[in-house]
């Protein structure tokens, strides 16, 4: 049998080597003068027949799609134009067909170099090297139940001897008992987004963003350049006030400084004014001397107001204090001990209440002996950042063909022609980009650069892939996907930190249910504050451009400008980029007399209340306003794309404030109607399943349940917000909370967090 095989396919080979040597040296790639044998609708589509030297056999090109193939094309089985990564391609039955036909075109480069390590664990699809060498490999396009279904089909041993099988007729396979069902293109279990709604959201047209386009290289520096200056935080904290650094604080720290920053790098400050960060050094004050705990029982408030009296004598007297101020501490804290010694009868409230009395008398000179050292930590971590940036714009530039010329140039007028709006496009060409490896394992996709490894749920890759396709306009071959998908998770997951549920807060973002009665009553189809991890629409703001854009990204909401549309704001929980957001809300309306609203979700904090709030209530935009209570409605994880489905919902630990800012002709066509509302509210409720859903933290406390804590610390920090105040509540771009009232173990985790 072997041998019959073996001179059929020699006796192709040797007339189709006499026909090739007739024609003369083919040409690249070679058209054979049988072309003719196709079928006309194959002509029509592109496809000819051609010759192989290095194979030495015929394939098939097209010279429309510059797609080729060993095997005869068939019609609408993939066309790498509208879907290039074949997830939508009907798959066909039996044998090779349940590959894509990239794969099926290098299946016999495979076969014959598989040996020993082609076999896997169990459980772990194929590692396949995705890189510009490699287009056609599509491996994501495969359910994780594809494997089996593929083994199950009579195919050719890649161990076996003897010479590559040609085109010609295969040996009959095997009578097998039962077909093989065909795999089916994979379709996530439960769907977060609709990238199918339009958007009317009209901008001026702007021009293309003078940003360096991402790179792997890039972003891994990148990524250690983070990891290390978050080290040397934590450090001087240690070495000069001797306290941990304060949850979330570094993270909300990059927020609050790309509001202001001018500099070029999308994660690192580098240029702003002033240099002391306020949100950081608010934040590390109100640590000192210790940090205050939220606390239930009263021995813990016994133990607390103890040390915090023996720790703001210690530090009174190892300081540089005037004398006024040493008399008034250690006068305070040797009456609290005192106290503490005669009474062992007082309550948690009578603790909590002397705790804020000692506070309150010592609390301005602990400060004035610590504002210098509290300052220094702040200036010395934003020059170590401005240095990291200019060390990574020197090596960035490196690697570009063409790197941008340093002019001061300018800007040119702002076209005054009206369009819909679009994805941020960047004006330098991306290079070419290294090789990114893909593999699945179960539900996951596993994406390596360098050892280097992010992580995805399936769900979500496909609905990068989608947002892909949607919006970038240079890599139509997808050759450049997988690259730019290790970039934006490195990028995110370098923004949060790599504590326990830390940073989570940055993405988190309202139930589906919302977003459906937004778009569907109040004609919203934007988001302010996303990114493509956790955006409902494809049209979104997000906080880093050079990479989200590829992504569908507008950019920068602070720097987007829209003139008409109907917008939801849910802002990353940090007090100074809620301001400029608030700030920017006000210009915005007041410029355009088209329908223009914003349905703006932020927390309702009234002790102290927020600048942004009460601007808000006060402003001449406002048309109405309502507030859902704490517990009683649910956010949805900022880590949605890498948690577990029973973990996506979480009830929200603080009330939320739902404000409608419209000009008069918003205000006519989307309307905050009684009916309208009534829909709104009910999408909001925690819905039957989430009784048994809860946040990353403890937030299955009830209001009964919430720890007491001094009122002067209920609300020390701000939440995280999207770098350059863009993304997070991002939201991407946004800051991760301790999720209960009483899940803060530390005075950094205010009632403000999401999470």
């Amino acid at each position: 049998m072997s041998d019959d095989s073996q001179g059929t396919v020699t006796a192709e080979v040797a007339v189709m080597s006499a026909s090739a040597s007739a024609q003369g040296p083919p040409l690249s790639p070679s058209t054979s003068s049988k072309s003719q044998e196709l079928p006309d609708e194959l002509v029509q589509a592109g496809w000819a027949k051609c010759w192989s030297r290095r194979e030495n056999r015929p394939y098939y090109f097209n010279r429309f799609t510059n797609q080729s193939l060993w095997e005869v094309p068939v019609l609408g089985q993939h066309d790498v134009i509208s879907d290039p990564l074949g997830l939508n391609a009907a798959p066909a039955e039996g044998g090779e067909g349940n590959l894509g036909n990239g794969q099926r075109k290098r299946r016999i480069s495979e076969e014959q170099g598989a040996g020993s390590n082609s076999v896997k664990r169990a459980k772990v699809e194929p590692t396949t090297p995705i890189s510009p060498s490699t287009p056609g490999a599509k491996p994501w396009s495969a359910a994780p139940g594809d494997k089996q279904s593929q083994s199950a089909t009579p195919t050719t041993p890649s161990t076996a001897p003897g010479p590559t099988p040609g085109p010609g007729p295969a040996p009959a396979p095997a009578p097998a008992s039962a077909p093989a069902p065909a795999p089916v293109p994979y379709r996530p279990a439960v769907v977060y987004w609709d990238l199918d709604i339009q958007t009317n959201a009209v901008i001026r047209e702007r021009p293309s963003a003078k940003l360096l386009p991402p790179h792997p290289e890039i972003e891994l520096q990148r990524a250690q350049l983070v990891t290390k200056l978050r080290q040397h935080y934590h450090e001087l904290c240690h070495q000069r006030e001797g306290i941990d650094p304060p949850r979330e604080s570094f993270n909300r720290w990059l927020l609050e400084r790309k509001v202001i920053d001018k500099g070029f790098d999308p994660l690192l400050p580098s240029d702003c004014e002033p240099v002391i960060s306020s949100s950081m050094f608010r934040e590390v004050m109100n640590d000192i001397p210790i940090r205050l705990s939220r606390i239930k029982y009263k021995e813990e408030a016994r133990k607390l107001l103890f040390k915090y009296a023996e720790a703001a004598k210690k530090m009174i007297d190892s300081r540089n204090a005037s004398p006024e101020s040493r008399k008034v501490v250690k006068w305070n804290a040797e009456d609290t001990m005192s106290w503490l010694r005669r009474d062992h009868s007082a309550s948690k409230e009578d603790y909590m209440d002397r705790l804020e009395h000692l506070r309150q008398q010592c609390g301005p000179h602990v400060t004035a002996v610590a504002k210098d050292s509290v300052e220094g930590i702040c200036s010395k971590i934003y020059q170590l950042s401005a240095e990291y940036s200019r060390r990574l714009r020197h090596t960035h530039l490196s690697l570009l063909q063409d790197p941008p010329t340093e002019t001061s140039e300018s800007p040119p007028p702002q076209p005054s022609r009206l369009v819909y709006c679009y994805p941020v496009r960047l004006s330098l060409p991306s290079p070419a980009l290294p090789r990114v490896e893909l593999h699945f394992e179960n539900d996951v996709a596993c994406l390596r650069f360098r050892g280097e490894m992010v992580k995805v749920n399936r769900g979500h890759f496909s609905k990068l892939e989608l947002l892909y396709r949607y919006s970038s306009v240079d890599d139509p071959r997808f050759e450049k996907f997988l690259s730019r998908v290790w970039c934006l998770l490195k990028r995110y997951q370098v923004m949060f930190g790599a504590g326990v549920n830390e940073g989570t807060g940055l993405q988190g973002a309202l139930p589906v249910s919302v977003f459906e009665v937004l778009n569907q009553h109040f004609g919203v189809s934007f988001e302010c504050f996303a990114s493509p991890l956790n955006c409902y629409f494809k049209q979104f703001c997000s906080a880093f451009p050079d990479i989200d854009g590829f992504f569908g990204s507008r950019g920068p909401f602070l720097s987007f400008c829209p003139v008409s549309g109907s917008f939801e704001a849910n802002p990353p929980f940090c007090e100074e980029l809620m301001d400029a957001m608030v700030t920017h809300f006000e210009d915005l309306l007041h410029q355009s007399t088209e329908p223009l609203s914003f349905i703006i979700f932020i927390p309702e904090w009234r002790d102290p209340v927020t600048p942004a709030l009460s601007r808000m209530e006060g402003s001449r935009f406002l048309r109405h306003q309502f507030n859902f209570p704490a517990y009683e409605h649910e956010y949805r994880s900022g880590s949605q794309h890498v948690c577990k489905r029973e973990e996506m919902y979480y009830k929200a630990v603080h009330g939320t404030a739902v404000l409608f800012l419209q000009n008069d002709a918003g205000f006519a066509k989307w309307g905050p109607t009684p009916e309208r509302l009534a829909e709104l509210v009910a999408s909001y409720r925690p819905s039957c399943r989430s009784a048994s859903l809860s946040s990353p933290g403890p937030a299955h406390n009830t209001a009964g349940d919430r720890d007491s804590t001094p009122k002067s610390i209920e609300r020390t920090q701000s939440g995280v917000t999207s770098p350059g105040g863009h993304d997070d509540n991002n939201n991407n771009n946004s800051n991760n909370i301790n999720s209960s009232s009483s899940s803060s173990s530390s005075s950094s985790s205010s009632p403000r967090e999401k999470m």
